[in-house]
């Protein structure tokens, strides 16, 4: 059977079962050995003879009977007997309200009909193919007889028409549409209602037999529940058309139809009734006797009360000869619908323990966990030869994980389970039960329900190693308490549970099971913890996961575990205890050393501490120094958004700095501390990226701003050293490759690619610094001679810096060198034996392919003295 046939196969047998819990009967009956027998059974002889005597002129003697009884004088007392007065309606009304209540109190609420379950066949099962109808309608001939015909006569009239409804002619219609087939089941559908109409009897159980022959056919299976559906129409219709028919006919056709009885039905109805079972049972074929008999099988309550009840198993017994197993799973969810439909909603399970298993698999989870209590009872009552107690709670289990039964009967259903699975000896079975239970146990009892559960588990799968051959089960038991476990506190409370954990001895499964342990503690644990329990009990768990990490492990996996272990140091916090955070981090560096993602979120970790600390601290050039240390942790381990703020945080402590401090007890001027501080800090900036968020060399102008506007002391020259500081940075910023970087750390060099907007920005940011030094060397010329010491050696310094990071190629940069020169010579203050050294080396490098601009300005050069 190919897998289209096995899905529908598996759809019908879940909707069989289902019904079968709903239309079954509670006794075991006998199947009589021929349908005449079991049908003449409710006739008596006499019953027979009269209804013979009277077969030729029916209809006249019903006309003739009820003229004669309206006739009759009516008595008032009389329809106190015949239950006709209002006090008799009522009681009979209110008698069918209950029936009613009761009939929708054992079906359920919840129970799904026919009406709903159908769209949705319709609507799921169609196809593309070409489908074909076969009829074999048979000929016209014996269609009506002369009024004056005997018995005898018409009796042969319609055996003939039975006869030429098998032996007819053909009718067949191929490479039919979907939806050409479904309008011809249609038309037929209609015809059957138009010659019902037009009291054409047989040709209307022609229609059936043949639309009934159609359900053998499963050529197309994918259409097959859908025609299923169509077909049934047209058989429902046929036994609603013959119901109605014999009803008309009772003596007492008024009776509502749930307070009906045989008692109310006359010999002319039952004779009808009679003739349509024996003209159904002439039927050769098994599909459509089945399919017809089925559908006026509501008529066998007009022959006797049990008549329904006593045709099912009979029906039930006959699906058997089917040879396709698709068409014998239909006919039976076609019997299984009548049976539900005439009321019969109980069945016999106490001692059927397969067909009560099929029943909770295949109703919804809600009406099974609705009657949790009444199926632990047909549990007890079932015998477990062929099939275990334990696979029934089993299968109660799995319905009770997906709904909840009523709140008083949890304890009392979680009891009754647990004694049957606890007696089951095998490992395995017990195990397989088990698990099922362990979600309903968690979603409605405490840690002590389940602590209990756990140790049972134990108990059974430790002797003999057991556990070893059921870590699927186990691994199963673990992912089902974690979601209903948010707090860890109280999950590493129970007793049992981490000597759950250690069962898992296989090195991949026990990584499996922490990284479900660490995904859920990621995923729900909201705040911060610090209780010992948690960080004791989780270290162990990530000690193992980063235990796992060799050399033959993907990147992938070691990337996911280090994001397993990163997101529990993320939650470990001590408040404002630094001394256990900082040993915390001491001891998660020592135990995951070989993850080199775990490490960075460590100096994470350290890096925080250090600037809640740092601002501690009393002295502000360690607070600067170790800003500027930790930052420059922080971003050689990739945290650039921590390096970010250590820098931040130096450029705004620069202002706090005084211009004096004690050094050795002794006071001394901070202005040298604080340029080496500059210094440093600038030869740190050159790889620090931007921020995304802020202007081009946002720190780099945040420090010269504050240089700017910090108070130096009089007559210092410091500012205007930092700025002469501050252009080999930029310059080495302009350049396509910088001089050094930091592994993993994109640089600006990366992020602008010397892009000439981030160029002209550096060319602006120069012209603006040496336009600053330019000002204040001519503002030293106006002073006496220590100001034009100074103004010689700040000349100096801003020429060679020009000469090893300018482009002398410039002329105008030239012409500023040669002046520089110059004035740094003027005066004579500028060191002879500096000087000579300077020239001979700018004369070497002018002897350089390409250094001709460098040759012609050294011939510029001159030495000067103050002789």
């Amino acid at each position: 059977m190919d897998v289209a046939r096995g899905h529908a196969l598996l759809f019908v047998l879940l909707m069989v079962c289902r019904l079968s819990f709903m239309c079954l009967c509670t006794e075991t009956l006998e199947v009589p050995s021929h349908l005449l027998r079991s049908l003449l059974c409710a006739l008596s002889p006499r019953q027979v003879t009269d209804s013979k005597t009277r077969k030729g002129g029916r209809k006249g003697s019903t006309s003739s009977s009820s003229s004669s009884s309206s006739s009759t004088a009516a008595d008032p007392l009389s329809s106190m007997l015949d239950g006709t007065d209002p006090l008799s309606m009522f009681a009979a009304a209110s008698e069918l309200g209950r029936r009613r209540r009761e009939k929708e109190e054992e079906v359920g609420p919840d129970f799904e009909p026919w009406s709903a379950k159908r769209g949705e066949i319709l609507g799921r099962f169609t196809t593309t193919e070409k489908l074909s109808i076969n009829l074999f309608m048979g000929s016209d001939k014996g269609k009506a007889s002369s009024p004056g015909s005997t018995v005898s006569e018409k009796v042969r009239n319609r055996l003939e028409e039975l006869d030429d409804m098998e032996e007819g002619s053909q009718r067949e219609m191929l490479n039919l549409s979907q939806q050409d087939y479904v309008n011809r089941i249609e038309e037929l559908n209609q015809s059957l209602k138009e010659a019902w109409s037009s009291d054409q009897k047989v040709k209307a159980l022609k229609i059936v037999i043949q639309c009934s022959k159609l359900l053998s056919d499963t050529s197309v299976i994918q259409f097959y529940p859908s025609k299923f559906v169509l077909i049934t129409d047209i058989l429902d219709t046929f036994g609603r058309l013959v119901y109605e028919r014999i009803l008309s006919m009772c003596s007492d056709a008024s009776t509502p139809p749930d307070t009906f009885s045989p008692d109310c039905v006359n010999d002319t109805a039952k004779e009808t009734c009679l003739n349509w079972f024996f003209k159904i049972a002439s039927i050769r074929e098994l599909v459509p006797r089945l399919y017809v008999e089925a559908a006026i099988l509501n008529c066998n309550c007009f022959l006797s009360k049990s008549g329904v009840q006593e045709t099912l198993p009979r029906l039930t017994a006959m699906i058997r000869g089917i040879g396709d197993p698709l068409v014998a799973v239909y006919a039976r969810a076609y019997l299984c619908r009548l049976g539900t439909a005439v009321g019969i909603v109980r069945m016999a399970l106490s001692h059927s323990a397969l067909l009560l298993n099929s029943v909770m698999w295949a109703f919804r989870a809600e009406f099974v966990a609705a009657r949790a209590t009444d199926f632990i009872a047909m549990i007890k009552d079932c015998d477990e030869a062929g099939f275990p107690k334990h696979l029934l709670f089993g299968s109660l289990g799995r319905s009770l994980a997906c709904a909840d039964p009523p709140e008083n009967e949890r304890l009392s259903i979680l009891n009754e389970a647990w004694k049957v699975i606890t007696k089951v000896r095998s490992p395995q079975d017990y195990i397989s039960c088990a698990e099922i239970w362990v979600e309903f146990t968690c979603r409605h009892f405490t840690k002590r329900e389940v602590n209990t559960v756990l140790s049972d588990i134990i108990k059974h799968m430790t002797p003999d190693r057991a556990f070893e051959d059921t870590y699927p089960q186990l691994q199963s038991v673990i992912n089902k308490i974690l979601p209903h476990f948010h707090d860890f506190s109280v999950l590493f409370s129970m007793e049992r549970f981490l000597p759950f954990l250690d069962m898992f001895q296989k090195d991949s499964v026990r990584v499996e099971v922490c990284r479900s342990i660490m995904e859920v503690f990621i995923k729900h644990q909201q705040e911060p913890t610090r209780d010992p329990v948690i960080l004791n009990a989780l270290l162990h768990v990530c000690k193992t996961m980063h235990d796992s990490v060799n050399a033959l492990t993907l990147d992938d996996e070691k990337r996911s575990i280090s994001q397993l272990i990163n997101g529990f140091i993320r939650m470990v916090s001590f408040g404002r205890d630094f001394e256990q955070q900082l040993s915390f981090c001491v001891e998660a560096r020592a135990t995951f050393c070989n993850l080199e993602p775990v490490l960075i979120q460590l100096v994470h970790a350290c890096a925080a501490y250090s600037f809640i600390t740092i601002p501690s601290l009393t002295s502000i050039f360690s607070r600067l120094n170790l800003y500027l240390l930790s930052g420059q942790v922080a971003l050689a381990n990739q945290c650039l958004s921590q390096a970010d703020a250590f820098f931040k945080a130096a450029v705004s402590l620069l202002p706090e700095v005084p211009r004096v401090i004690g050094v050795e007890g002794k006071l001394r001027s901070s202005e040298p501390f604080l340029l080496d501080f500059i210094n440093n800090f600038l030869s740190t900036l050159l790889v620090v990226p931007d921020h995304p968020e802020q202007a081009v060399l946002y720190l780099v102008r945040g420090l010269l701003n504050m240089v700017q506007d910090y108070t130096w002391e009089e007559g210092s020259d410091a500012k205007v050293r930092v700025y002469i500081s501050a252009l080999p940075l930029l310059a080495a910023m302009s350049q396509e490759t910088y001089l050094y970087s930091i592994p993993k750390v994109d640089s600006n060099e990366t992020l602008y690619g010397s892009d000439p907007k981030f160029v002209a920005e550096i060319n602006k940011l120069c012209e603006t610094l040496i336009g600053q030094v330019l000002d204040h060397l001519k503002s030293l010329g106006r002073e006496e001679a220590a100001g034009v010491r100074k103004q010689s050696s700040l000349a100096f310094s801003l020429f060679g810096c020009l000469l090893a990071h300018g482009n002398l190629q410039n002329n105008k940069l030239n012409q500023l060198a040669i002046n520089l020169w110059n004035l740094s010579h003027k005066h004579g203050y500028c060191e002879t034996r500096t000087s000579v050294r300077t020239l001979e080396h700018i004369k070497q490098l002018g002897q350089q392919p390409g250094m001709a601009h460098i040759s012609d300005m050294a011939l510029r050069l001159s030495l000067q003295s103050r002789a």
